[in-house]
């Protein structure tokens, strides 16, 4: 079989993925840089399985692109983009602008011309939205301060290809591609005419999007919808490239267009599964994409180039981290996920190169450039990862903590975050004094500026629960986010103070069993989503037209049959997968016809619907319940054939 044929490239590609991502995450590497050294394996350089012209190769990448950017497009509502405009044209604009002034001025002192180095600059300025997020989501920092800020520039860094791609053809250094295509047009008539078809498809998705698409619902065919997508994408596209830009911006700009739409939700949900693949095959493709031969010949100018680049990028996007005050830890974080080269820079490097603003020669190196870059950036966050984050988290644990003034309260509140500030806020409504402690600086002294008393230090150290008045106090209440930290105090203050009461926030069911299985009784143990999602299953049943005094008798039972499940499987878990599922299984079907026994039941019920009418429910006694033989039930025991409260 020829190794052309698309069926061919299409398995070689699948195989690639399989046999390599699993391995390199399993090596600590993760996804991304799996999918780039498979690239480079399969690419027309090694085992030139895909790609024997390069040309083949960067139409796949570009085609990755396109999905791709059509998914961030679809993501960028304009609203939401409205209100991150602060940090958005702020950070944002600030480090593509700097970026390219920087490697500009560079480029001019290395003999190159200077619009050529200002359009290197702006090509050098875009850093991988795919490697960032993905890295960053993986890593659990997409939240953090750092992971927000970055963000915020990869959106900007999106939107302003839109210029970008407008200025190209201007700082041409001649108009021969211009002139073929629009005989006596001007750069800056084309300009026009690029902005202008911009506006059309912005102005014409807004107003004609919506009454297409309400039209194709009426048919209820999911097949339709992701058809229709797909239809402008295409479509925009073709309209983008008869302007002599990039497709890839066209679809862009269709996700942009269809992110308005009230049936977003429903195509994203057509597309994501793709979204995955898709991204993949992108990074395949810039993996063989790769010219090795430059590597071969000029391996010193390539390495200094990729070195020239993360250095530069990094130093400019650390120095925006101080101008705009971010944390040091977070500064870090920010400078290594935003330091290589970016998708769009293989699509501005060709469109600079049609455009006659430099040869083929320099493309090559800049694409090179920017590959080697992205095949870095795992082992930047690697490094930041192990090598620059440890140190923050010493130097923090290296801080003395604060006096505690405070000996003799009753409760001591261990952990103050989204979880423990509820709680503290109760306690304090109740003029119920505590020792609040928490390990996080930053959160200490927030807290501190809101007006509430609150201690540094590492709740896990003897030491500093001594000094807290563990000794004296009544009640411990453990509201870390470190589930490790979390078991390691419970053990400290088994150990030292076992005459203290312990209530305890469990992360998730697992938490929770490891808990259970230190001694602490269920009772003790509170999930911190359990209460809102059964709450909010309640109300799903009211919505649905469920009585609201069945929607609580059941929502209860739930939750008591729940905390049994959890107090007896915690007997289970980690004796052995098979033996923990096959209860788990056992459990799920009984709570299953415990519920169609209440069903049946339900029916002899007298139904309270004064609960359904907002004002106060009838007293107790006049309230009757009994199942329909008149005994009490299997379901007497979890309350299901209890009346209704008083209250």
């Amino acid at each position: 079989m020829e190794s052309n044929n698309f069926l061919f490239q299409v398995f070689i590609y699948l195989l690639a993925a399989v046999a390599s991502v699993p391995l390199a995450k399993r090596l600590g590497l993760g996804s991304v840089l799996g999918y780039l050294i498979a690239g480079v394996i399969i690419g027309p350089h090694v085992l030139r399985l895909v790609g024997q012209e390069k040309e083949g190769v960067m139409h796949v990448a570009e085609f990755g692109v396109v999905m791709m950017l059509f998914l961030v497009g679809l993501e960028l509502r304009p609203n939401l983009l409205w209100r991150l405009r602060g940090p958005i044209l702020g950070t944002g604009g600030l480090q593509v602008g700097a970026t390219t002034v920087v490697v500009a001025a560079l480029g001019v002192l290395c003999g190159l011309r200077v619009n050529v180095s200002v359009v290197v600059g702006m090509i050098f300025s875009a850093s991988s939205t795919a490697i960032a997020l993905q890295s960053l989501a993986e890593r659990g920092e997409l939240q953090t301060k750092g992971g927000q800020t970055s963000f915020a520039v990869l959106l900007f860094q999106d939107l302003a290809v839109i210029p970008i791609l407008a200025v190209i053809p201007l700082l041409a250094g001649t108009a021969a591609r211009i002139a073929v295509e629009n005989p006596g047009q001007p750069g800056w008539a084309h300009a026009l005419l690029v902005i202008g078809t911009v506006a059309v498809i912005v102005l014409g998705g807004r107003f004609l999007v919506r009454p297409v698409f309400r039209y194709l619902a009426l048919t209820r065919l999911h097949e339709v919808f992701t058809a229709a997508a797909l239809l402008l994408v295409v479509g925009t596209a073709l309209a983008m490239l008869r302007v002599g830009l990039s497709p890839a911006l066209g679809t862009f700009l269709a996700g942009v267009v269809l992110a308005e739409s009230e049936y977003r939700h429903e195509l994203e949900s057509d597309i994501e599964p793709f979204k995955g693949l898709l991204l993949g095959l992108f990074f395949i493709s810039v993996g063989a994409s790769i010219d090795l031969r430059l590597l071969q010949t000029r391996p010193g100018l390539i390495l200094a180039l990729v070195a020239g680049l993360l250095s530069v990028k990094f130093l400019v996007l650390f120095m925006i981290g101080k101008a705009t005050r971010l944390e040091g830890s977070q500064n870090f974080v920010f400078s290594f996920a935003l330091a290589q080269g970016g998708e769009f820079a293989f699509v501005l490097v060709s469109f600079a190169v049609q455009n006659q603003v430099f040869g083929e020669e320099l493309g090559n190196l800049l694409v090179a450039t920017v590959a080697l870059s992205m095949v870095a950036a795992p082992f930047l966050f690697t490094i930041n990862e192990r090598l620059v984050q440890p140190r923050f988290l010493s130097r923090l644990s290296t801080r003395d903590a604060d006096e505690i003034d405070e000996h003799d309260n009753p409760v001591i509140l261990a952990g103050v975050g989204r979880f423990g500030a509820v709680i503290a806020r109760v306690l304090h409504a109740q003029g119920i004094r505590a020792t609040v402690l928490d390990f996080d600086a930053e959160q200490v002294e927030l807290i501190r500026r809101l007006g509430f008393k609150i201690f540094y230090g590492d709740a896990t150290r003897m030491e500093l629960l001594q000094a807290a008045g563990a000794a004296r106090a009544k009640l411990l209440i453990i509201a870390i986010n470190d589930v490790d930290k979390s078991l390691e105090l419970v053990g400290t203050v088994q150990k030292h103070f076992p005459n203290l009461q312990l209530l305890v926030r469990a992360f998730d069911r697992e938490h929770a069993y490891k808990l259970i299985q230190l001694g602490i009784p269920a009772t003790a143990v509170f999930r911190e989503t359990l209460h809102t999602s059964i709450e909010t299953g309640a109300a799903a049943l009211r919505a649905l037209g469920i009585h609201a005094y069945r929607a609580r008798r059941i929502s209860q039972t739930f939750r008591e049959y729940d905390e049994a499940t959890v107090r007896e499987l915690a007997e289970f878990y980690g004796k052995g997968k098979e033996e923990f599922y096959g209860e788990v299984r056992r459990r799920i079907h009984t709570i299953d016809e415990l519920f169609e026994a209440e069903r049946t039941r339900s029916r002899a019920y007298h139904i309270d619907t004064a609960w359904d009418r907002p004002k106060a429910p009838a007293p107790v006694a006049e309230f009757t319940a009994v199942s329909h033989d008149g005994s009490p039930g299997t379901g007497a025991k979890l309350g299901i054939d209890e009346p209704p409260p008083s209250s």
